[in-house]
């Protein structure tokens, strides 16, 4: 009769789980990746619970190991206590993943106290079952070899988690020679992708300073004027918003990566004896007497060295061909070897190599998949106040299934918030729009040492003349406050002006529809990207009330269709009668609030409709409403971007970035650039 499950983990749980271990250990190698752009929902489920999963399943397995030890005879499985030092291995984990939340990283200690423990554990099994047993003369040298590498690569996590902190980080910039950003040169780099990436690296610390909040070296007039310089021509040599997705890509490989331990010299060494040691580790364990093992222990104990020499083999040539290393090579103090590496063009080959590799499991565009994870994709969140305020209601009708699901859960409001939002690409004449702005910004004197000097919204207005009385108003005290004024302002104006509706306004009118839309994401869906306090009460008493408006139209109900109740989401613009409701809601609100005096309960709709009547009474006269509105927008953005917490910005990097994160960088770019100007004039 065949053995039952709990007869099958009884007898062969230590196999299962280490088998286990190694398993999850090759599914963090291989999508962990996926966190750099804006991944499905699937793929970074199936991660999270392999990062989950990882470290609990060897840590279970190493107090197993030492529990089982005691109560079974050594005879039974004399290869298990030779495992224990691949579960030290594996929790050091791959290379390419330490932190999957930014949190982790401030857990460091945590992983510390436990290192010393499942060490200890591990010494503990391997003393006692190899070192005293009486286990074969090859297999404890074996296992030394094997513990050392162990312990060496836990250790390194843990390290890396630490050094990923942004105090670590705030600690380390500040101690960088400027000398270390001169390594770029014009010439560098094959393809235009490889030429992005090396500049990037040239201009990184501006991202590194930036991010744990620092002063930026080229503020520093006693630095070399080269170094401020060369920045700023780096700067303007290279399409901005490619450089700063990739210095951004660079900052995860900081945060959620081992690269900042990587690639140093302790850790090129670690790199290049790891394998060494594991494959000496495989070759005795080969010439070891295997008489009196079950055949089973012995397969597994070959799948655990294999794997671990795979593991170990791919993060030296990763490590070898990564882009840091070329990084590291151009600083470092041997001649000799920057000699030898460089100049001779052996690691650019090498790097064509790998990166050709690269294209060929993944099965991209030739030479490109590798490039394309460092940049962003390009999509940010949109969420339209009206829309979700024109939604149908919950009928058994009109509902989604899945809807009906998450209200009997409780997660209505999760729902909510992703049922009506969706994404949206962002267009070549919004980028080119954001970075105009960003640079009068400067020119203007808007931006001072890197700080903002004015109020969200007040640029725009002052410089026309503007700011002042119910424009002025409507700013709100709050930033959030601010946002829903305007966004509804906006469709109002949208659909009342005469100019918005003009074909040569097209690009300017959907850039302000995807700036309004994205602030009112941010505000719904990630209030932690915003300054200033939430303003939840506000945005859902003012849903209340716009809904209060249509409450008694019921023609939607005949115009609902069967998919409707399979719709995942329902976005802006998502369908055509749901835009023509937004039409004839922003019709009543135009008309029951221009002209209202005071009403307590929908005090911001009556800012609304004053601040769109003042917009369209500007449009017919000197002042074009269109391009106001389009820099409110704009002002906001960057306001935002400027005012976010760092530690937001970094937690946003393992989801494939933000907007707004990009925009704040490029400003303080921008704001490197204008002082190596400034030093260059003089």
């Amino acid at each position: 009769m065949a053995a039952g499950p709990l007869e099958l983990w009884n007898d062969q749980s230590m196999q299962i789980l280490v088998l286990l271990s190694l398993g999850l250990q090759l599914v963090l190698f291989v999508f962990a990746g996926v966190r750099r752009r804006e991944a499905l929902l699937v793929p970074r489920l199936f991660l999270w619970l392999a990062y989950l999963m990882a470290d609990s399943t060897a840590v279970y397995a190493v107090g197993h190991l030492s529990f089982s030890g005691a109560v079974r005879p050594v005879r039974e499985h004399q290869l298990v206590a030779f495992w224990a030092p691949f579960l030290l291995l594996h929790l050091g984990g791959p290379d390419n993943i330490t932190a999957y939340a930014f949190q982790d990283n401030q857990l460091w200690l945590r992983h510390l106290q436990i290192l010393v423990v499942q060490v200890l554990g591990a010494a503990y099994v391997l003393y006692k079952h190899i070192a005293g047993g009486s286990s074969g003369s090859l297999l404890r040298p074996a296992s030394a070899l094997m513990f050392i590498v162990g312990v060496v690569k836990y250790g390194e996590k843990t390290w890396a988690l630490k050094c990923s902190t942004l105090e670590s980080m705030g600690a380390s910039v500040k101690t960088q020679p400027p000398a270390i950003h001169n390594h770029f040169h014009p010439q560098d780099g094959a393809t235009e992708e490889e030429f992005n990436l090396r500049r990037a690296h040239s201009l990184f610390h501006i991202c590194q300073h930036a991010i744990v909040d620092s002063s930026v070296v080229e503020e520093d007039s006693s630095l070399n004027e080269h170094t401020t310089v060369h920045s700023h021509r780096g700067i303007q040599g290279v399409e901005l918003w490619t450089l700063m997705e990739i210095e951004l890509s660079l900052m995860y490989d900081v945060l959620y990566t081992k690269a900042a331990v990587v690639h140093t010299f302790f850790g090129y060494i670690i790199r290049f004896v790891s394998p060494l040691a594991v494959t000496t580790s495989l070759l005795l364990f080969w010439f070891a007497a295997k008489d009196g093992h079950k055949r089973a222990d012995v397969a597994i104990t070959y799948v655990l060295l294999g794997g671990a020499v795979f593991m170990e083999t791919m993060s030296l040539v990763n490590a070898l061909a990564s882009s840091w290393t070329f990084a590291f090579l151009s600083t470092a103090r041997w001649q000799w070897l920057r000699y030898t590496a460089l100049c001779n063009k052996r690691w650019d080959k090498l790097r064509r190599a790998v990166v050709w590799l690269h294209h060929l499991v993944k099965g991209g565009a030739a030479g490109d998949s590798r490039y394309r994870s460092r940049r962003w994709s390009y999509t940010f969140g949109q969420y339209n106040l009206l829309h979700f305020c024109t939604r149908p209601a919950d009928t058994p009708f009109t509902s989604p299934l899945l809807g009906r699901l998450a209200r009997a859960l409780g997660l209505n409001e999760w729902w909510n918030r992703k049922h009506y939002s969706a994404t949206v690409k962002l267009s070549d004449w919004t980028r080119r729009c954001i970075t105009l702005y960003i640079r009068q910004l400067f020119v203007k004197g808007n931006f001072k040492t890197g700080m903002l000097r004015k109020k969200w919204g007040e640029n725009p207005l002052e410089s026309r003349g503007l700011y002042r009385g119910v424009l002025k108003d409507s700013l709100g005290f709050e930033f959030q406050e601010g946002v829903i004024i305007w966004h509804i302002a906006t469709e109002v104006f949208l659909a009342k002006s005469r100019r918005a509706r003009a074909v040569d306004a097209a690009p300017d009118v959907h850039a302000i529809r995807v700036m309004s839309d994205y602030m009112m994401f941010l505000l719904v869906d990630r209030p932690y990207m915003l300054p200033g306090q939430p303003q939840k009460k506000l945005y859902l008493r003012t849903c209340e009330r716009l809904v209060a408006m249509r409450s008694d139209d019921r023609r939607y109900l005949s115009r609902a269709r069967i998919k409707d109740l399979f719709r995942v989401h329902d976005g802006p613009n998502s369908s055509s009668f749901r835009v023509a409701e937004r039409k004839e809601l922003v019709n009543n609100l135009h008309d029951n609030y221009k002209k209202q005096e005071y009403d307590e309960v929908a005090l911001r709709l009556i800012h609304m409709a004053r601040v769109a009547e003042e917009l369209l009474k500007e449009c017919d006269g000197t002042t074009d409403s269109l391009k106001l509105v389009l820099e409110m927008w704009m002002d906001f953005l960057i306001y935002a971007s400027h005012k976010c917490s760092r530690e937001s910005h970094a937690q946003k990097l393992n989801s494939g970035g933000e907007l707004t994160t990009i925009v704040w960088l490029m400003a303080e770019h921008m704001y490197q650039a204008f002082v190596a100007e400034k030093y260059d004039m003089v």
